[in-house]
């Protein structure tokens, strides 16, 4: 049905579905969803037991798909989508094509936040908001149950902080960054001080002190602090991040795609893991060892908090730059060898390490936070990486985040329910 090369293009040239499907990079049943999103036509051959495909506008598709980079739904069963922002490679990660850990470790948040945005450092950068803005988040948020999560009370004030914007719908790269330095900010000072904080301006990390722990701060605990977030900043397509980028295709603006992140990192599997390994540290440290700790919670069936990472196969590059800076805090030595124990203990029969789940769990405990802490510190940090999707993804053609669904239900017609 086809001559030798089926992306010549020559006029005339039909395709079998196998061939369309080889060519194009994915599964039988997605070729068929470029024909109903009218990306493809078809055609029946008389006699004929399948569709054919027209050479040339298969192979127009197929450069298409590799010059737009957008995603080949079925390909792999997997979402590829291209970035600048952040590669992963080797137990080691990169902004920009720049390490990561050191530019946490020479950066703060706002420049590495301004990296990861514009590709261009901004030394002794600091966010601020406008008070306006800031009143209407703190009103919002200060309207909720006391119980409330803190990613919930982050939601909040991003949905008041867009209520009181009328121009978020500017989606201009000068418009997003405009109102990227002043969400960020505004989610921070929405949220309500601990007793006794005494850190209200300056960097962003100290502003944050103040909102997770009432203690007295030290150089070095918001060096951790800091340092923390610039990590935590970005890390590829995230589950949070791949739903920001589904709600920037769609072009809602900069706030509810912020807002589309915060809604799927309060599964326990994303940003809310630090509070279960904070949780699990702590019984650690009251039981003295971590031997009987880890043998409950294998017990009761659930998963070690804190340990491994699918995209790591040592240990998480951003957990051994905080347990470094963390070896200098010493009121953060007890949670740290019982972060050790549980390692040791766990590795008798699951060689896992390390993740930053553990290390910013460690922390939250020497500091004495609550065990919600992690999980805000994270909501903070990845707004900067949910920023920079969403830009790079308002350079994209709309709405291509539309991968098919393989149906695989009852085969219609059926009967009408009784």
């Amino acid at each position: 049905m086809r001559d030798q090369d089926p992306a010549s293009g020559r006029p005339g040239r039909r395709l079998s579905t196998k061939e369309t499907a080889e060519l194009l990079g994915v599964k039988p049943e997605t070729v068929y969803a470029y024909v109903s999103r009218g990306q493809l036509s078809s055609r029946r051959e008389p006699g004929g037991r399948g569709s054919t495909f027209d050479a040339e506008e298969v192979a127009a598709l197929a450069r298409r798909n590799r010059r737009e980079g957008g995603a080949s739904p079925g390909a792999g069963g997997e979402l590829s989508v291209r970035t600048r922002i952040t590669l992963i490679d080797k137990d080691r990660y990169f902004f920009r094509g720049v390490d990561a850990t050191e530019l946490a470790a020479r950066h703060s948040y706002e420049e590495v936040a301004e990296w990861l945005w514009t590709g261009r450092m901004r030394p002794g950068i600091t966010f601020t908001a406008p008070e306006p803005t800031v009143a209407v988040a703190r009103r919002a948020v200060g309207a909720l149950p006391e119980h409330t999560s803190p990613t919930d009370r982050l939601r909040v004030a991003a949905i008041a902080a867009a209520a009181e914007d009328p121009l978020r719908f500017d989606l201009s790269e000068e418009a997003v960054l405009s109102t990227a330095r002043v969400l960020i900010p505004t989610l921070v000072a929405a949220l309500p001080p601990q007793p006794f904080a005494h850190l209200t301006d300056g960097p962003l990390a100290h502003r944050l002190w103040g909102r997770l722990t009432g203690r007295e701060a030290d150089e070095d605990t918001l060096r951790v602090l800091d340092t923390a977030l610039a990590l935590l900043a970005d890390h590829d397509l995230a589950a949070s991040t791949l739903a920001v980028r589904v709600a920037a295709s769609a072009r809602a603006h900069a706030y509810a795609a912020v807002s589309a992140g915060l809604g799927v990192i309060e599964g326990p599997l994303h940003g809310a893991a630090s509070g279960l390994a904070h949780r699990l540290l702590l019984d650690v440290l009251d039981q003295g060892t971590a031997a009987p700790v880890i043998a409950d919670e294998l017990r009761a069936g659930r998963r070690i908090p804190g340990l491994g990472h699918r995209l790591y196969t040592g240990e998480d590059p951003r957990a051994r730059v905080l347990f470094d800076l963390l070896e200098q805090v010493p009121r953060a030595e007890p949670a740290l060898l019982a972060a050790r124990d549980i390692v040791a203990t766990t590795a008798r029969h699951a060689p896992l390490h390390a993740n930053v789940d553990l290390a910013l769990a460690v922390f939250t405990v020497a500091t004495g936070m609550p065990a919600t802490a992690g999980e805000t510190v994270f909501a903070v940090a990845r707004t900067a990486g949910w920023i920079a999707h969403a830009l790079e993804e308002y350079g994209e053609r709309p709405l291509r985040m539309r991968p098919s669904g393989h149906y695989v239900g009852p085969r219609p017609p059926q009967p009408m329910p009784e």
